[in-house]
């Protein structure tokens, strides 16, 4: 046991005493650097920025996110996209809107909700086979998540003409706060019922005029099995998840719900024929 000053007075500690310290210090820095954070950060970044083990690193962020959760905090600490991000608590998204947001707000409409769902369920999935799940074409739409950064190009199919292949991205995890496609709800919590079973037969027949740029049919506003489980998740296009926390007051507007930012201050691309007017997005 040895004695050391602490604020001009003495104390005893012990080891393990010293090992609490040293634990709560490394919990403050995290807490430090998650807050000024952008993005996601690594057990490993945060580890080589304190100068100690990542399994020391990993054990602080747990008990730190298990502290936000007892206490009901407004803040919580979740591991997404690789990564270990700050949020503030869903519970206070209302005051938090208030706050930040204007009376005009972009909306991500049901159609970009219901396209993206197919693209994380059915991922790689080409444009053609979205058109004939939706059952309308759905160009814009996944144009629309491209710019977002919700989806991305990747790569080619093997058929003819070579159509590309869209997959969800980090940034899709980062925003419905998973860490992985495989936390998205198992579909078969949401079988269809016989009439959208017959739809969706309907529509897949229609495959190859479709991809050959005849059009599919028009949408008959059912929602698909992949949109409902992943509303079942997340909400409805208007619900706000958990805001990521950043530094200073640039980051207000980035800080804001994503739903209810979702294509702020994007030109977005013109409809193409066929395709109906707003479908990505709605001012409110």
């Amino acid at each position: 046991m040895e004695l050391r000053p602490i604020g001009g007075r003495m104390w005893k500690a012990g080891a393990g005493e010293d090992r609490l310290r040293e634990m709560e210090t490394i919990k403050g820095a995290l807490e430090a650097m998650l807050f000024v954070s952008g993005e996601p950060v690594t057990p490993r970044r945060l580890a080589e920025a304190l100068g100690c083990d990542e399994v020391r690193v990993i054990s602080a962020l747990q008990e730190l996110s298990a502290e936000y959760q007892a206490e009901n905090r407004g803040i919580q600490l979740r591991a997404v996209g690789g990564g270990w991000r700050l949020h503030t608590h869903p519970a206070y998204a209302s005051y938090v809107e208030k706050l930040l947001l204007s009376s005009k707000r972009a909306r991500l409409t049901r159609a970009a909700v219901e396209t993206l769902a197919i693209i994380a369920y059915l991922q790689p999935i080409t444009r053609g086979q979205i058109a004939n799940l939706r059952g309308v074409q759905s160009e814009n739409v996944v144009k629309v998540l491209v710019e977002m950064g919700l989806v991305a190009e990747a790569g080619k199919e093997k058929a003819p003409g070579g159509p590309a292949l869209y997959v969800t991205t980090e940034k899709f995890l980062e925003h419905f706060g998973l860490r992985s496609l495989e936390e998205l709800p198992p579909l078969e919590e949401f079988e269809p019922d016989r009439e959208t079973v017959e739809r969706i037969a309907r529509s897949l027949s229609g495959r190859a005029d479709a991809e050959n740029g005849e059009g599919a049919a028009s949408d008959d506003g059912l929602p698909s099995r992949e949109e409902e489980a992943l509303g079942e998740t997340f909400g409805s296009p208007d619900e706000t998840p958990g805001i990521p926390a950043g530094a200073g007051r640039e980051r207000q507007e980035n800080d804001a719900p994503f739903m209810e930012r979702a294509g702020e201050g994007q030109d977005l691309p013109e409809p193409l024929d066929g395709e109906g007017q707003g479908e990505g997005f709605q001012e409110s």
